[in-house]
Protein backbone atom coordinates (compact mmCIF):
# COMPACT_ATOMS: atom_id res chain seq x y z
CA UNK A 1 0.00 0.00 0.00
CA UNK A 2 2.95 2.32 1.24
CA UNK A 3 4.69 1.68 -2.53
CA UNK A 4 0.99 2.26 -4.38
CA UNK A 5 0.57 5.50 -2.64
CA UNK A 6 4.50 6.21 -3.36
CA UNK A 7 3.93 5.71 -7.17
CA UNK A 8 0.76 7.80 -6.99
CA UNK A 9 2.42 10.40 -5.51
CA UNK A 10 4.54 10.49 -8.15
CA UNK A 11 2.16 10.26 -11.06
CA UNK A 12 0.58 13.20 -9.52
CA UNK A 13 3.56 14.90 -9.07
CA UNK A 14 4.58 14.05 -13.10
CA UNK A 15 1.31 15.09 -14.25
CA UNK A 16 1.43 18.62 -12.82
CA UNK A 17 4.90 19.26 -13.94
CA UNK A 18 3.56 18.37 -18.06
CA UNK A 19 0.78 20.93 -17.35
CA UNK A 20 2.82 23.18 -15.51
CA UNK A 21 5.04 23.25 -19.08
CA UNK A 22 1.60 23.97 -20.75
CA UNK A 23 0.66 26.67 -18.61
CA UNK A 24 3.99 28.39 -18.91
CA UNK A 25 4.22 27.92 -23.14
CA UNK A 26 2.04 30.71 -24.92
CA UNK A 27 0.20 30.09 -27.68
CA UNK A 28 2.33 29.76 -31.13
CA UNK A 29 2.11 32.68 -32.82
CA UNK A 30 -0.01 32.99 -36.16
CA UNK A 31 1.59 34.67 -39.16
CA UNK A 32 -0.03 36.70 -41.70
CA UNK A 33 1.89 36.26 -45.07
CA UNK A 34 0.56 39.07 -47.40
CA UNK A 35 1.53 37.99 -51.08
CA UNK A 36 1.12 41.10 -54.02
CA UNK A 37 0.68 38.35 -56.50
CA UNK A 38 -2.54 36.77 -53.90
CA UNK A 39 -4.51 39.83 -53.79
CA UNK A 40 -7.95 37.80 -52.81
CA UNK A 41 -5.73 35.23 -51.06
CA UNK A 42 -4.49 34.66 -47.67
CA UNK A 43 -1.71 32.37 -46.50
CA UNK A 44 -1.53 31.91 -42.61
CA UNK A 45 1.75 30.12 -41.06
CA UNK A 46 1.69 28.53 -37.52
CA UNK A 47 5.04 29.03 -36.46
CA UNK A 48 5.14 25.46 -33.92
CA UNK A 49 8.70 26.30 -34.10
CA UNK A 50 8.80 28.67 -30.88
CA UNK A 51 8.02 25.53 -28.50
CA UNK A 52 10.34 24.97 -26.26
CA UNK A 53 11.86 22.22 -27.50
CA UNK A 54 11.89 23.48 -30.85
CA UNK A 55 9.07 22.27 -33.08
CA UNK A 56 5.79 21.15 -33.81
CA UNK A 57 6.34 17.54 -31.53
CA UNK A 58 6.42 19.44 -28.75
CA UNK A 59 2.87 19.25 -27.91
CA UNK A 60 2.58 15.10 -29.19
CA UNK A 61 5.77 14.41 -26.95
CA UNK A 62 3.45 16.16 -23.97
CA UNK A 63 0.29 14.36 -24.74
CA UNK A 64 2.44 11.08 -25.35
CA UNK A 65 3.97 11.05 -21.93
CA UNK A 66 0.90 11.94 -19.94
CA UNK A 67 -1.24 9.07 -21.94
CA UNK A 68 1.65 6.78 -21.28
CA UNK A 69 1.31 7.78 -17.09
CA UNK A 70 -2.44 8.18 -16.77
CA UNK A 71 -2.49 4.56 -18.31
CA UNK A 72 -0.24 3.44 -15.98
CA UNK A 73 2.84 2.29 -18.20
CA UNK A 74 5.33 4.79 -17.05
CA UNK A 75 6.32 5.19 -13.61
CA UNK A 76 9.16 6.85 -11.68
CA UNK A 77 11.93 4.36 -12.30
CA UNK A 78 10.68 3.97 -16.08
CA UNK A 79 12.75 3.58 -18.94
CA UNK A 80 11.52 5.06 -22.06
CA UNK A 81 12.22 4.51 -25.69
CA UNK A 82 11.05 6.08 -28.77
CA UNK A 83 11.64 5.24 -32.56
CA UNK A 84 11.94 8.97 -34.36
CA UNK A 85 13.81 10.55 -37.34
CA UNK A 86 14.36 12.83 -34.63
CA UNK A 87 12.18 15.99 -33.97
CA UNK A 88 9.62 13.86 -32.07
CA UNK A 89 13.03 12.50 -29.94
CA UNK A 90 14.11 15.85 -29.40
CA UNK A 91 10.56 16.80 -27.43
CA UNK A 92 10.27 13.93 -25.83
CA UNK A 93 13.49 14.22 -24.44
CA UNK A 94 13.09 17.60 -23.28
CA UNK A 95 10.11 16.05 -20.98
CA UNK A 96 12.06 13.04 -20.11
CA UNK A 97 14.31 15.69 -17.96
CA UNK A 98 11.42 17.45 -16.87
CA UNK A 99 10.58 14.44 -15.11
CA UNK A 100 14.04 12.81 -14.26
CA UNK A 101 13.14 9.67 -16.39
CA UNK A 102 15.96 7.94 -18.92
CA UNK A 103 15.20 8.38 -21.84
CA UNK A 104 16.86 6.01 -25.39
CA UNK A 105 15.59 7.91 -29.15
CA UNK A 106 16.62 5.15 -31.68
CA UNK A 107 16.78 7.52 -34.97
CA UNK A 108 17.23 5.91 -38.46
CA UNK A 109 21.22 6.46 -39.98
CA UNK A 110 21.59 9.89 -41.14
CA UNK A 111 19.35 11.65 -38.96
CA UNK A 112 20.53 15.62 -38.45
CA UNK A 113 23.55 15.70 -36.02
CA UNK A 114 21.79 19.03 -34.71
CA UNK A 115 18.98 16.76 -33.87
CA UNK A 116 21.02 14.74 -32.23
CA UNK A 117 22.84 16.82 -30.27
CA UNK A 118 20.20 18.45 -28.67
CA UNK A 119 18.74 15.04 -27.76
CA UNK A 120 21.89 14.30 -26.07
CA UNK A 121 21.72 18.19 -24.46
CA UNK A 122 18.94 17.31 -22.47
CA UNK A 123 20.73 14.06 -20.76
CA UNK A 124 19.16 11.50 -23.42
CA UNK A 125 20.79 8.66 -25.38
CA UNK A 126 20.74 8.10 -28.86
CA UNK A 127 20.39 5.07 -31.08
CA UNK A 128 21.43 4.90 -34.89
CA UNK A 129 20.31 2.05 -37.06
CA UNK A 130 19.21 1.33 -40.97
CA UNK A 131 15.83 3.64 -41.16
CA UNK A 132 13.64 0.25 -41.42
CA UNK A 133 15.20 -1.11 -37.99
CA UNK A 134 13.98 1.74 -35.89
CA UNK A 135 10.84 0.09 -34.60
CA UNK A 136 11.89 -3.30 -34.38
CA UNK A 137 15.09 -1.98 -32.75
CA UNK A 138 13.17 0.45 -29.89
CA UNK A 139 10.81 -2.65 -29.28
CA UNK A 140 14.04 -4.43 -28.32
CA UNK A 141 15.10 -1.72 -26.36
CA UNK A 142 12.13 -1.03 -24.35
CA UNK A 143 11.78 -5.10 -23.83
CA UNK A 144 15.13 -6.11 -22.45
CA UNK A 145 15.32 -2.47 -20.43
CA UNK A 146 12.14 -3.72 -18.93
CA UNK A 147 10.99 0.04 -20.13
CA UNK A 148 8.35 1.59 -22.34
CA UNK A 149 7.94 2.13 -26.02
CA UNK A 150 6.20 5.04 -26.67
CA UNK A 151 5.56 3.96 -29.99
CA UNK A 152 4.44 7.74 -31.26
CA UNK A 153 3.12 6.29 -34.59
CA UNK A 154 0.32 3.99 -32.93
CA UNK A 155 -0.43 6.30 -30.46
CA UNK A 156 0.16 10.14 -31.87
CA UNK A 157 -3.84 9.99 -32.79
CA UNK A 158 -5.53 8.61 -29.98
CA UNK A 159 -2.97 10.63 -27.13
CA UNK A 160 -4.13 13.79 -28.71
CA UNK A 161 -7.38 15.48 -27.41
CA UNK A 162 -8.61 16.55 -30.51
CA UNK A 163 -12.07 17.84 -29.58
CA UNK A 164 -10.13 20.47 -27.85
CA UNK A 165 -8.31 21.24 -24.84
CA UNK A 166 -6.49 24.12 -26.75
CA UNK A 167 -5.18 21.11 -29.38
CA UNK A 168 -3.19 22.83 -32.44
CA UNK A 169 -6.76 22.82 -34.66
CA UNK A 170 -8.43 24.99 -31.60
CA UNK A 171 -5.58 27.29 -31.23
CA UNK A 172 -5.15 27.72 -34.99
CA UNK A 173 -9.10 28.73 -35.51
CA UNK A 174 -8.82 30.57 -32.28
CA UNK A 175 -6.10 32.34 -34.06
CA UNK A 176 -8.18 32.88 -37.16
CA UNK A 177 -11.11 34.26 -35.54
CA UNK A 178 -11.02 37.92 -35.69
CA UNK A 179 -9.66 37.73 -40.17
CA UNK A 180 -11.36 38.77 -42.81
CA UNK A 181 -11.33 34.85 -44.16
CA UNK A 182 -11.69 33.22 -40.46
CA UNK A 183 -12.49 30.47 -41.88
CA UNK A 184 -10.11 29.28 -44.26
CA UNK A 185 -11.01 26.91 -47.44
CA UNK A 186 -7.83 24.57 -47.10
CA UNK A 187 -5.87 23.48 -43.88
CA UNK A 188 -2.30 21.83 -45.43
CA UNK A 189 -0.45 19.80 -43.28
CA UNK A 190 2.28 17.00 -43.94
CA UNK A 191 2.25 13.51 -42.13
CA UNK A 192 4.65 12.17 -40.24
CA UNK A 193 2.55 9.89 -37.79
CA UNK A 194 -0.57 11.21 -38.70
CA UNK A 195 -1.52 12.50 -35.55
CA UNK A 196 -1.66 16.11 -36.50
CA UNK A 197 -3.52 15.37 -39.55
CA UNK A 198 -5.71 13.28 -37.91
CA UNK A 199 -6.16 15.67 -35.09
CA UNK A 200 -6.93 18.81 -37.36
CA UNK A 201 -9.62 16.39 -39.35
CA UNK A 202 -11.64 15.23 -36.49
CA UNK A 203 -11.63 18.96 -35.57
CA UNK A 204 -13.17 20.45 -38.26
CA UNK A 205 -15.47 17.54 -38.72
CA UNK A 206 -16.65 18.62 -34.88
CA UNK A 207 -16.98 21.90 -35.18
CA UNK A 208 -20.06 22.68 -37.69
CA UNK A 209 -18.93 25.69 -38.25
CA UNK A 210 -16.29 24.58 -40.01
CA UNK A 211 -17.09 21.14 -41.94
CA UNK A 212 -19.11 23.05 -44.42
CA UNK A 213 -16.19 25.12 -45.35
CA UNK A 214 -12.76 23.73 -44.19
CA UNK A 215 -10.87 20.96 -46.14
CA UNK A 216 -8.50 19.10 -45.18
CA UNK A 217 -4.77 18.61 -47.36
CA UNK A 218 -2.45 16.36 -46.51
CA UNK A 219 0.85 17.33 -48.35
CA UNK A 220 3.69 13.74 -48.56
CA UNK A 221 6.68 14.18 -49.80
CA UNK A 222 9.41 11.60 -51.77
CA UNK A 223 9.89 7.96 -50.60
CA UNK A 224 6.29 7.75 -48.21
CA UNK A 225 3.43 5.48 -48.92
CA UNK A 226 1.25 7.45 -47.43
CA UNK A 227 -0.18 8.63 -50.56
CA UNK A 228 -0.36 5.73 -51.99
CA UNK A 229 -2.35 4.10 -49.62
CA UNK A 230 -4.57 7.48 -49.30
CA UNK A 231 -5.20 6.42 -53.35
CA UNK A 232 -5.17 2.61 -53.07
CA UNK A 233 -6.47 1.92 -49.63
CA UNK A 234 -3.65 -0.79 -49.30
CA UNK A 235 -2.48 -0.87 -45.56
CA UNK A 236 0.65 -3.14 -46.60
CA UNK A 237 2.58 -0.93 -48.95
CA UNK A 238 5.89 -0.49 -47.70
CA UNK A 239 9.46 1.04 -48.82
CA UNK A 240 13.26 0.08 -47.93
CA UNK A 241 14.16 3.79 -48.47
CA UNK A 242 13.79 6.69 -46.12
CA UNK A 243 12.40 10.48 -46.82
CA UNK A 244 14.86 12.57 -46.88
CA UNK A 245 12.15 15.19 -45.71
CA UNK A 246 12.64 14.56 -41.81
CA UNK A 247 9.91 14.56 -39.66
CA UNK A 248 7.53 13.42 -42.27
CA UNK A 249 6.88 10.83 -44.72
CA UNK A 250 7.08 7.06 -43.67
CA UNK A 251 8.35 3.75 -45.48
CA UNK A 252 5.20 1.77 -43.83
CA UNK A 253 1.54 3.40 -43.47
CA UNK A 254 1.51 3.89 -39.72
CA UNK A 255 -1.72 3.16 -37.30
CA UNK A 256 -1.80 6.51 -36.62
CA UNK A 257 -2.43 7.99 -39.60
CA UNK A 258 -6.17 8.33 -40.56
CA UNK A 259 -6.67 9.01 -44.18
CA UNK A 260 -10.71 8.99 -43.88
CA UNK A 261 -10.40 12.62 -42.41
CA UNK A 262 -8.46 13.89 -45.11
CA UNK A 263 -10.43 15.52 -48.07
CA UNK A 264 -7.53 15.49 -50.55
CA UNK A 265 -3.46 14.76 -50.99
CA UNK A 266 -0.96 16.00 -52.92
CA UNK A 267 2.77 14.48 -53.97
CA UNK A 268 6.00 16.72 -53.20
CA UNK A 269 8.85 16.56 -54.74
CA UNK A 270 11.86 16.65 -52.21
CA UNK A 271 13.66 19.52 -54.20
CA UNK A 272 10.18 21.34 -54.11
CA UNK A 273 10.14 20.99 -50.58
CA UNK A 274 14.02 22.39 -50.11
CA UNK A 275 13.41 25.10 -52.60
CA UNK A 276 10.25 26.82 -51.45
CA UNK A 277 12.12 27.12 -47.42
CA UNK A 278 15.16 28.75 -49.41
CA UNK A 279 12.10 31.25 -51.12
CA UNK A 280 10.44 31.32 -47.88
CA UNK A 281 13.27 32.34 -46.04
CA UNK A 282 13.77 36.14 -48.58
CA UNK A 283 9.53 36.30 -47.37
CA UNK A 284 9.97 35.98 -43.73
CA UNK A 285 13.44 36.56 -43.28
CA UNK A 286 14.40 32.99 -41.44
CA UNK A 287 15.06 29.95 -41.82
CA UNK A 288 12.43 26.97 -41.76
CA UNK A 289 12.61 23.49 -41.62
CA UNK A 290 12.49 21.36 -44.84
CA UNK A 291 8.44 19.77 -43.78
CA UNK A 292 7.47 23.54 -43.46
CA UNK A 293 8.76 23.67 -47.42
CA UNK A 294 6.43 20.69 -48.15
CA UNK A 295 3.67 22.26 -46.83
CA UNK A 296 3.86 25.54 -48.26
CA UNK A 297 4.39 24.15 -51.59
CA UNK A 298 1.13 22.82 -51.40
CA UNK A 299 -0.50 25.54 -49.82
CA UNK A 300 0.89 27.97 -52.70
CA UNK A 301 -0.67 25.72 -55.35
CA UNK A 302 -3.93 25.44 -53.59
CA UNK A 303 -4.24 29.75 -53.42
CA UNK A 304 -3.11 29.42 -57.53
CA UNK A 305 -6.32 27.05 -58.19
CA UNK A 306 -8.42 29.51 -55.96
CA UNK A 307 -7.14 32.55 -57.51
CA UNK A 308 -7.59 30.74 -61.26
CA UNK A 309 -10.95 29.92 -60.28
CA UNK A 310 -11.64 33.74 -58.95
CA UNK A 311 -12.21 32.67 -55.18
CA UNK A 312 -11.52 34.54 -52.32
CA UNK A 313 -10.20 32.84 -49.03
CA UNK A 314 -7.29 31.60 -46.97
CA UNK A 315 -5.02 28.53 -46.44
CA UNK A 316 -3.44 27.58 -43.06
CA UNK A 317 0.19 25.64 -42.63
CA UNK A 318 1.93 25.10 -40.25
CA UNK A 319 5.88 26.14 -39.65
CA UNK A 320 6.55 22.75 -38.41
CA UNK A 321 10.64 23.47 -36.97
CA UNK A 322 12.87 25.86 -37.39
CA UNK A 323 16.16 25.79 -39.99
CA UNK A 324 18.77 25.94 -38.25
CA UNK A 325 18.53 21.95 -37.46
CA UNK A 326 19.30 21.26 -41.41
CA UNK A 327 22.20 23.97 -41.92
CA UNK A 328 24.65 20.74 -42.74
CA UNK A 329 21.44 19.19 -45.41
CA UNK A 330 19.04 21.58 -46.67
CA UNK A 331 20.81 24.69 -46.61
CA UNK A 332 24.40 22.72 -48.07
CA UNK A 333 25.10 23.17 -51.64
CA UNK A 334 27.21 20.37 -51.80
CA UNK A 335 24.93 18.25 -49.73
CA UNK A 336 21.60 18.86 -52.50
CA UNK A 337 24.47 18.26 -55.37
CA UNK A 338 25.60 14.21 -53.51
CA UNK A 339 21.67 14.29 -53.40
CA UNK A 340 20.59 14.85 -56.49
CA UNK A 341 18.55 17.42 -55.99
CA UNK A 342 18.18 20.75 -58.12
CA UNK A 343 15.95 23.47 -56.62
CA UNK A 344 16.10 25.81 -59.83
CA UNK A 345 13.36 24.55 -61.72
CA UNK A 346 11.06 24.43 -58.59
CA UNK A 347 12.26 27.97 -57.75
CA UNK A 348 11.22 29.09 -61.05
CA UNK A 349 7.66 27.69 -60.22
CA UNK A 350 7.36 29.42 -57.23
CA UNK A 351 8.18 32.53 -59.12
CA UNK A 352 5.80 31.66 -61.56
CA UNK A 353 3.00 31.40 -58.97
CA UNK A 354 4.03 34.40 -56.84
CA UNK A 355 5.80 37.25 -59.10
Amino acid sequence: MQDLCAERQWVCEAVRRLNADFNRSSDTHLIRVDLPAFPGQVLYLKDESSHPSGSLKHRLARSLYLYGICNGAIGPETVVVESSSGSTAVSEAYFAKLLGLRFIAVVPEGTAQKKIDQINFYGAETRSVPAPQIYDEAERIARESGGYYMDQFTFAERATDWRGNNNIAESLFAQLALEEHAIPDWVVMSAGTGGTSATIGRFIRYRGDLSSKTQLCVADPENSVFYDHYITGDRDLKLKTRSRIEGIGRPRVEASFQPRVIDRMMQVPDAASIATIHWLEGVLGRKCGGSTGTNVWTALHLMAEMREAGHEGSVATLICDGGERYLDTYYNDAWLKAQGLDVTPHLKTIEELTG
